[in-house]
């Protein structure tokens, strides 16, 4: 059986990271993730073929002999929890004190710390740009386009840029875990529902998705859930690479829960190394005709369920 894209890639890159001048390949095999939904969900588990594929690789480069220890590589791989910041600097500092002399506790508990705040100084920023492009579009009745996919598909080999092909027509890109998170917006779009009792919060999807268990699979399911929501959002697409075994349960519950609300939906799968550009712009052409014919209505089809625009969006 053939493996994921993403794992394949993995392997070059540490194959490729060995002819480096290095004395440390830290590859750590991440058992969960920091999610916005984290504390709605029941765990925010990372991939575990992903996870677990830094073992099998590894290996791969001990089978005949070992290429670390030739090359005067120490290679630490510890099992980390991402999804609680707390614990990392244990993990991490049990793993390298070995190998990086006079390592302390607290420049790791430090180190992790900064790593959290630029991630979150990140996110913060990326969402600002996409509630910037959601203005945009109530401004100039214009739509967007929501990408709903994995983390690894923004990498242009991965994704074969895609979602760029769509900006030449006007059609601006949101990704999935990007979208904004404000208030007053969601309670525009899932307030009704939170007091009909059919969830707890804005960030409940156990309406829809009951193993909520995966951190990606839970936002995805989330996103499919603000795409089919907000009006602005008339096109959806689903991006997925080769064997991807963790996406495959979740293709017909997003296709269901964006088509629901009258949204376009469209996907791409088994994206692999090959880029067929020549289909990707023929499909990227019948989208646009679809998004060109049926976006102004789908826009006011969603208006009439939400009631007035917040005034924050005008």
């Amino acid at each position: 059986m053939d493996s994921c894209y993403p794992v394949k890639a993995l392997a070059g890159h540490m194959g490729e990271l060995l002819n480096k001048d290095i004395n440390l390949l830290f590859v750590p095999m991440i058992y969960s993730l920091p999610s916005f939904l984290r504390g709605h969900v029941l765990d925010t588990l990372s991939c575990t073929r992903v996870m677990m594929s830094v073992e099998n690789i590894k290996a791969g480069f001990l089978k005949e002999r070992d290429e670390f220890k030739e090359r005067g590589i120490s290679f630490v791989s510890p099992f980390v929890p991402f999804g609680e910041p707390e614990l990392l600097p244990k993990y991490f500092w049990e793993s390298l004190k070995h190998v990086i002399p006079n390592l302390t506790f607290e420049e790791v508990v430090r180190a992790v710390r900064e790593g959290f705040k630029d991630l979150e100084s990140f996110e913060r920023e990326i969402r600002s740009k996409s509630l910037e492009i959601i203005k945009w579009c109530v401004k100039d009745q214009k739509s967007a386009i929501l990408i709903l996919a994995r983390p690894y598909h923004m990498d242009p080999g991965i994704g074969h840029e895609i979602d760029a092909e769509f900006q030449p027509y006007g059609y601006p890109v949101l990704w999935y875990n990007y979208l904004p998170l404000e208030d007053w917006l969601l309670n525009w779009l899932f307030g009704k529902e939170i007091e009909e009792g059919i969830i707890k919060s804005p960030f409940d999807i156990s309406d829809v998705w009951i193993s909520s268990y995966s951190s990606n699979t839970n936002e995805i399911i989330w996103a499919a859930k603000f795409s089919a929501r907000f009006p602005w959002i008339t096109g959806v697409i689903r991006l997925s690479s080769y064997e991807c075994g963790m996406d495959q349960p979740t293709f017909t519950p997003v296709q269901k829960i964006v088509e629901s609300s009258g949204t376009l939906y469209f996907k791409f799968g088994e994206l692999d190394e090959t880029k067929p550009a020549g289909s990707i712009k023929i499909r990227v052409e019948t989208i646009v005709y679809y998004l060109e014919k049926y976006s102004q209505d789908i826009i006011q089809r969603k208006l009439k369920r939400l009631g007035p625009i917040p005034k924050e969006l005008l």
